[in-house]
Order: structure tokens, then C-alpha cells, then sequence
């Protein structure tokens, strides 16, 4: 997959780890970078992914064990925010990021749904939506195989 040797037409993309985040804000580039990983933009093409609107998170905690695991990372389409698109994303709520399976519920309520059963699902009714921000949707895992 990515590389930490560059090539000449490798594109950066930056490796966030969201525990580490300390910023409220609504992009991720006023936070440190753990680390760079290198693409060829064919590959991030393929993966449907656009070079400049992507970004890597580190996944922590359990909540979405089965499809993500502590310490996976995934890459993050940030040009990508429609929740209307099922599927799991990085939203900021309340000042948290957090991974969560995003489902679009009738009146404009959030569903957050976490793949751990353990986990009971959320609703965000349409009067909260102000302290929701959809930051991108998770397109990648990158994780060991267990």
C-alpha cells in the first residue's frame, strides 16, 4: 500500500491519531501528524480516493471492532461529508472526533451506529445537529490481519 520512501510523483498524505487530537476544529491540519505515508496517485485514484482530500486516522477504542480495530488506521475521503451515503465516517461531536457508522434517519436526525454490539447506538435529532460536523468518510482500513 503506501510507502515512506517517496517517489517523485508520490502524494503525502498525512496520518493523524485522533486520541492525540487536542483541537475542537473542523479540519485536521491544525494537529500534529504522527506520521507520512506516500502514494502513488494512481493508487489513491483506483481507491477512489482524491490525492489532495485525503487524510489518515489511527483508529482507538473498540466501538467499531469487526470492521475497525484498536490501532488500525484508515484513510479518510475528506472531500466526502454526505451522511445520505451510508457508510462509516469521521465526525467531530462536541468537540470529540469520533469513527461511526452513519445512517441518515427521516426529519434529518443522525443515526451513529458502532459495529461493537456492545456499543448501543445514538441518535442526533435534528435541534443537535449544530454540534455535529461530518469531517469524511472512512474509505480504507489499513490494520493487521489477525
Amino acid at each position: 500500500m503506501g510507502s515512506q520512501t517517496p517517489s517523485a510523483d508520490a502524494v503525502p498524505v498525512a496520518m493523524y491519531d485522533i486520541e492525540a487530537a487536542a483541537g475542537a476544529g473542523r479540519s485536521l491540519e491544525a494537529e500534529p501528524i504522527k506520521t507520512t505515508l506516500y502514494f502513488p496517485p494512481e493508487q489513491l485514484s483506483a481507491l477512489g480516493l482524491s490525492p489532495g482530500r485525503v487524510a489518515g486516522v489511527q483508529v482507538r477504542g473498540d466501538s467499531m471492532e469487526g470492521t475497525l480495530e484498536d490501532g488500525d488506521w484508515t484513510l479518510v475521503d475528506l472531500g466526502n461529508t454526505d451522511p445520505r451515503q451510508e457508510g462509516v465516517f469521521l465526525l467531530l461531536i462536541s468537540g470529540e472526533r469520533r469513527i461511526k457508522r452513519v445512517q441518515r434517519l427521516a426529519g434529518g436526525a443522525l443515526y451513529l451506529i458502532s459495529d461493537n454490539e456492545h456499543y448501543q447506538p445514538e441518535m442526533i435529532p435534528p435541534e443537535r445537529m449544530r454540534e455535529v460536523e461530518i469531517l469524511g468518510r472512512c474509505e480504507v482500513r489499513i490494520g493487521r490481519i489477525s
